[in-house]
């Protein structure tokens, strides 16, 4: 998935924001997504918690869309 931001890079703001974009359209809580790796990289690797069908359907609907 490609995610873009407008918040700054420093001081972990971009993160903060692509954590809240992520959990936002996956209608997760910001606490069921973590950064798991790519903290200071462009790309990034990250853990969503949750109901494993429900999340699938959801990014196929996201993928469909975009």
């Amino acid at each position: 998935m490609k995610v873009r931001v407008r918040a700054a890079a420093s001081e972990g703001e971009a993160n903060a924001a692509l954590v809240k974009l992520i959990a936002r359209s996956l209608g997760v809580a910001v606490r069921d997504v973590s950064l798991i790796a790519g903290a200071t990289a462009r790309l990034k690797r990250v853990r969503v918690s949750g109901a494993g069908a429900t999340l699938a359907a959801t990014l196929e609907k996201i993928c469909a869309i975009g």
